[in-house]
This record gives C-alpha cells, sequence and structure tokens, in this order.
C-alpha cells in the first residue's frame, strides 16, 4: 500500500556469524521460457534489499519466448519444519543459462547434520520460488474462451512475456512482515525501515566455500529477534508506532503462521482459508494478506485490495475510467480464480495510469 524519501544507511552492531554451509547445486529445466528478473522483481524490496537482489543482465533484455539468458539473483532465507521450528538457514544464487534452464546453487546452514537436509530442501524449493508449478495454461484458455478485445489484447501480452510466473517463497512470516512495513507509507519509507532493521538486526546469510554469499546479504528476523527489538529502534527505523506493533503482533504469532503456511497447499480454496486466518490478526487486513500470500504461496486470485493506486490503474487500464475498489473486483470477476495473473499482465502490457491523486508525504517523527 506504499506509494513514492530516502534516509542514509545507519551502522549497526556486527551482525551474527553463520556456521559454515552445506553446498548444493542443481540445474533446473522449468518446461518453458523464465523471464528470472520480471518473476522475482516482485520479491525484492527496493535496490538495497538486504535479503534479496536481482541481476537483470542486459538492459535490452525483453523477456520474450528466448527468456533472460544472463539474469541472476541472490536471495536468503530460513528454512522452517511443519512444526514451525527453524531447521537452518539458506542462501541462494540463481543463474538463468538458458531460455527455461537455470543453475541453481545452495549454501544451506544448519546444526550437525541438518545442514544436508536443509540443503536438499532449499534446492527444492528454489524451483517453486522461480514459479516452476505456476501453470498460466488455465488463464491462458479462459481467455481465449471469452475471446473480447481486451481479452485478446491480454493475449498477446502473455505471448510476448510468457516467461513471466508467480513466485512462491514458502516464507510466508517474511513476506507479512515486509508487506506490514509498507502499510500506509511511502515506498521510501517502508524499504528504509526494511534495510535498516536487518542491517542493524539481521544475521549473516549462509555462506559456503564454494558459494561465499555477498557480505550485504542479511537473514531476515526471526519472530524472537523482532520481539527483542525496542519501541525507540522501531522509532530509529522510522517505523511508525501502530506498525511496530502490528509487526510485534505477527512476531507473537510466527510458529503459528509456519505452520499454516506448511500445511498450506498453493491451491485456490486453500490459500483463501488462510487468508481468512490471517486476517484475524490485529493489524493485518485484506491488502497486507493479499501482499505476502502472492509472494509466499505464488496466490493466483488475491488481488491487493486497499491499494492506493491498484484500483484506479486497473479501471484505466481495463475501461479508461478509473475505479475503485468494488469496480476493480467487478471488472476482475470475468477472470477468476486469476485475478491476480490478469492484473500481473496487465502491468506488464506498458499501461501508465496517470496519478491525479494527492502526494503521500513521509512524515519524521524520528528526531521528535
Amino acid at each position: 500500500m506504499t506509494t513514492g524519501a530516502t534516509t542514509g544507511a545507519t551502522p549497526g552492531p556486527t551482525p551474527a556469524a553463520t556456521p559454515a554451509a552445506h553446498h548444493h547445486e542443481v540445474l533446473l529445466d522449468l518446461g518453458g521460457p523464465i523471464d528470472l528478473p520480471r518473476t522475482l522483481a516482485v520479491l525484492q524490496r527496493g535496490a538495497g534489499d538486504p535479503s534479496i537482489r536481482l541481476d537483470p543482465g542486459a538492459a535490452s533484455m525483453t523477456g520474450g519466448p528466448r527468456g533472460t539468458p544472463g539474469a541472476g539473483a541472490w536471495m536468503c532465507q530460513r528454512i522452517y519444519d511443519p512444526t514451525g521450528a527453524q531447521l537452518g538457514a539458506t542462501t541462494w544464487r540463481f543463474d538463468q543459462r538458458t531460455a527455461s534452464t537455470v543453475r541453481v546453487r545452495v549454501a544451506a546452514a544448519g546444526p550437525g547434520l541438518e545442514a544436508e537436509a536443509v540443503a536438499d530442501l532449499a534446492a527444492q524449493r528454489g524451483g517453486q520460488i522461480l514459479g516452476v508449478e505456476d501453470d498460466w495454461q488455465e488463464v491462458e484458455l479462459l481467455l481465449d474462451a471469452l475471446g473480447d478485445q481486451l481479452s485478446a489484447a491480454l493475449v498477446r501480452v502473455r505471448r510476448r512475456h510468457p516467461g513471466v510466473r508467480l513466485p512462491a517463497t514458502g516464507g510466508l512470516f517474511d513476506q507479512l512482515v515486509t508487506a506490514t512495513f509498507e502499510q500506509k507509507v511511502t515506498h521510501d519509507q517502508a524499504r528504509s525501515g526494511w534495510r535498516e532493521l536487518l542491517r542493524r538486526h539481521g544475521e549473516l546469510a549462509p555462506s559456503s566455500a564454494h558459494l561465499p554469499a555477498p557480505p550485504w546479504m542479511r537473514l531476515p528476523l526471526t519472530g524472537a529477534q523482532l520481539r527483542r527489538v525496542p519501541s525507540w529502534e522501531w522509532h530509529r527505523l522510522w517505523v511508525q508506532p501502530a506498525l511496530s506493533k502490528t509487526i510485534q503482533r505477527v512476531a507473537e504469532r510466527a510458529s503459528t503462521i509456519h505452520q499454516l503456511s506448511a500445511r498450506t497447499a498453493a491451491q485456490i480454496d486453500a490459500v483463501a482459508e488462510l487468508a481468512q486466518r490471517l486476517r484475524s490478526i490485529p493489524g493485518i487486513g485484506e491488502w497486507t494478506v493479499a501482499e505476502a500470500l502472492q509472494r509466499s504461496h505464488g496466490s493466483a486470485d488475491l488481488p491487493s485490495v486497499g491499494d492506493y493506486h491498484l484500483s484506479n490503474f486497473v479501471g484505466a487500464a481495463m475501461t479508461g475510467a478509473r475505479t475503485d475498489d468494488p469496480g476493480m473486483l467487478r471488472l476482475l470477476a470475468p477472470y477468476s480464480p486469476h485475478r491476480q495473473r490478469i492484473i500481473r499482465l496487465l502491468k506488464l502490457s506498458g499501461f501508465r495510469d496517470q496519478k491525479y491523486g494527492p502526494k503521500l508525504t513521509p512524515a519524521d517523527h524520528r528526531g521528535r
């Protein structure tokens, strides 16, 4: 729910060392084109995000049927078991080789022999992050069947970008926290808070001799680590009191959120049920849940209702006239259960809505 102010980097305490990591490598064939930068871009919170960073490759890369060979990305995350207990942590390096293949390297850390098991799990999750299980065939058939002018235009967009997929990180807790950072603030304010939180309090990402993690990488904080961040530190990080309180509520429920995430398949009904449960957390609403599940579970049918600009954009792109959230949902209804896919195509179309709304200016209370 963010819009468009920056702060300088603040040096923090020395991050905790990460145990030596186990290495795993696989050449993943996704069975079709993969547009790595456009698929993973939705996961990166600004150019300075310490948990993920893209190497888009050639600036002229169009991402058509030939994919995006040469593109790459770094990413790190914690791995949890179905009970919510942390198994370890992992660093991924993705390097696209051909139109449909990506080299996935993993450095995984865990207690004792667990590191090898974490590395195996992380290699599997690497495919999910790239959208290996994301199937667009049903929505393509739906667009063909509808056959109207707009649907035909969306078909053309999909043909131009066949490698764009919906990523599924599996990290629901992390995505809820980052989405909460973005509630009703500017992009710069949200990204500054996230970046400085990880720089000051995040642990170093796992490294191995075969895959040394970049020195800027930091793991997202656990629930316990977030609960230990004092109120004055949130103030220093430019995080409003209401948002820091919501983050603390999410942190208090970390174990339950990990359990719910692990047992929820990336299916429409299951994700919708999970969304309903998450909205019971005070301060977590429809927008935050949609933003999180789009990234953690690759949700194809959860539009970000309540977004500052989205309904206007969708209305203008689909009809030439701006609309509100109910109007957006009416326009997207014929495309259910693929409404988020349609929004993704609209954004890929190149359409740009003129912005007439008031500018949301960040309020900086840190010196008060």
